[in-house]
């Protein structure tokens, strides 16, 4: 596991090296060589291309003011070095075919245009990821007890609580749910990002969720990163059902949940589901992080599932990535066979927190 770490960590570094080289050599080609200041950029750039894995290392070890803003300034910039990237490669398109063409490029203007445009997307990208929707759906299921009808659920996932989003995030997250007045909450994964974090601490706003019929969760991928035991001992402690391969009633409703290691392979999820037993001819919900093996589910008999992980691909390219993966199942509701599945693009992000071309949402399922 060190040695793929660690191979890991220097590919990755190998390409934000190359990338920032990129970067460099075009704004500089661009803006004139002659310019005061070059050899300053140069080496910005090169300090920049080492800040994401510098932060990221930090990060899994310590929990502290100045490491939490360094890792979220090089998470940013991670994020806006890509649009750069884009700016960088348009540059070049751009001014080549200029040159074929015959035209005299003002190369600075071009820069300036271009790279402008990169930098403006990235501020709306940041500040997308802050403004949290409420996505309001309606769902009818087979046998639904009377009692459920014209109840509503809250679904959240992915809020990656950590370095980037902590405890003030998780109480206007609280606050925002409370005001929707569930019946019932679902939290369906990746709480935590899964670097160096008091769990308790960022956990306890949870507490104030007073869902009538409780608020319940199941772990995600980023819980597994470590020995998952502290975070659900600490969600636990806030009062939160924590659904660990197993069904419970709800009134009358079948939840089952499944965490993320156990859902990954089509015949572990199947033996699983199995186990814990499903009546076909009543309303279920399944809470899993991923919508990874639908027809497994399906197939077992569950009418209704919810799930995260996706993030929706978070911004551009990655949203083009994340559709060509999963396809229709990488954001909203849908069906497969006889069940639904609805995946909700989360509230917090990973890496980057930017958000371009999706959004942060919590989710109101209202019971038809």
């Amino acid at each position: 596991m060190r040695t793929r770490i660690a191979v890991f960590i220097a590919v990755f570094q190998m390409v934000m090296f190359t990338g920032h080289a990129f970067l460099y050599e075009t704004w500089r080609f661009l803006w004139a060589p002659e310019t005061p200041g070059m050899a300053a950029l140069a080496w910005i750039a090169a300090a920049l291309s080492m800040s994401f894995v510098a932060a990221s290392l930090l990060a899994f070890r310590y929990h502290n003011v100045l490491v939490r803003w360094f890792y979220k300034a090089s998470a940013v910039w991670l994020g806006a070095a890509s649009f750069f990237l884009f700016a960088a490669l348009g540059s070049w398109v751009i001014y080549g075919a200029g040159e074929l063409a015959g035209f005299d490029m003002n190369k600075r203007l071009l820069a300036e245009i271009l790279f402008g445009a990169a930098a403006a997307i990235s501020a709306f990208g940041v500040v997308n990821a802050l403004a949290t929707r409420v996505r309001r759906i309606k769902i009818k299921l087979p046998n639904l007890p009377e009692s459920w009808r014209g109840r509503t659920a809250a679904l959240i996932s992915d809020l990656h609580l950590g370095h980037v989003w902590n405890s003030g995030f998780i109480r206007r997250t609280v606050r925002t749910i409370a005001k929707l007045n569930p019946v019932i909450v679902w939290i369906s994964g990746d709480l935590y990002d899964g670097t160096a974090v008091d769990a308790e601490h960022v956990a306890a706003p949870l507490q104030h969720l007073k869902a009538p019929l409780g608020t319940f969760f199941v772990e995600g991928n980023h819980e597994e990163f470590r020995d998952p035991a502290k975070y659900l001992s600490a969600i636990r402690a806030a009062g939160v059902r924590v659904l660990d391969n197993e069904k419970t009633e709800v009134d009358g409703l079948q939840l089952l949940g499944v965490p993320y290691r156990h859902a990954t392979h089509a015949g572990h999820f199947k033996s699983v589901l199995e186990k814990i037993g499903v009546d076909r001819d009543r309303a279920s919900v399944l809470l899993t992080h991923a919508p990874d093996q639908v027809g497994v589910a399906e197939a077992a008999g569950i009418g209704l599932q919810v799930s995260g992980h996706t993030h929706l691909g978070q911004f551009v390219p990655w949203t083009w990535l994340a559709r060509r993966i999963y396809g229709d199942l990488v954001y909203g509701l849908h069906r497969v066979g006889k069940m639904l599945v609805y995946t909700s693009s989360g509230s917090g992000t990973w890496g980057p927190p930017l958000r371009v071309g999706s959004s942060p949402e919590i989710v109101l399922i209202e019971f038809e």
